[in-house]
């Protein structure tokens, strides 16, 4: 019982994907949202209705505007860390926490929002950040222990062995990289 009534205090709850994108839309315009969110249909010919079309196919940018909705145009605050890997309807806000008035954005802000996720991108793309440089060296938990290199293209890790073009049945030189050179030739 707890549970439906924590649920009925998120704002999403009872608003439809069309009512929330008209909201933001009606108080930011669409350059605002593409500045902030970065979805390519809010920039090329926007319309509400063809923006709730693609969002309703694409749950990762339809979850990015539920969270701008949640967050920037409700103004609350950050949820916990218990709550924050579930989708933005399935959080329970709690009853002492109220929508605020909408956050004030500025294109300048979402440039300098911008660069500043570029930065960590970068840094994160070096491998210096909180997980370290050798995050992903040796085998990765994600992929099931096994490395992520494609089979045959990389005979020491691999275990596979390079294939020898001079071995091949009508090759012209052993600097062929073709391997399929002596099924060509047959013809």
């Amino acid at each position: 019982m707890t549970d439906e009534i924590n649920h009925k205090n998120n704002p999403l709850n009872g608003v439809g994907l069309k009512r929330l994108l008209t909201e933001i839309v009606d108080h930011y315009g669409f350059e605002i949202l593409f500045a902030y969110l970065n979805i390519n249909c809010f920039k090329t010919n926007p319309s509400i209705d063809s923006s709730v079309k693609f969002l309703k196919k694409t749950d990762w940018a339809r979850e990015k505007v539920e969270l701008f909705y949640l967050y920037q145009f409700k103004n609350l605050p950050r949820v916990s860390s218990s709550q924050f890997s579930q989708p933005p309807r399935a959080r329970i806000v709690p009853d002492g926490q109220c929508p605020g008035e909408p956050a004030e954005l500025s294109l300048e802000d979402a440039e300098r929002l911008r660069e500043k996720r570029a930065k960590k991108s970068a840094v994160r793309d070096r491998g210096v950040g909180a997980r370290g440089a050798g995050h992903r060296s040796g085998s990765d938990k994600r992929y099931g222990g096994r490395q992520n290199r494609s089979a045959g293209l990389d005979p020491t890790h691999s275990g596979a062995e390079a294939p020898d073009v001079s071995r091949t049945k009508g090759a012209a030189s052993t600097e062929s990289v073709d391997p399929w050179a002596a099924w060509k030739n047959r013809s």
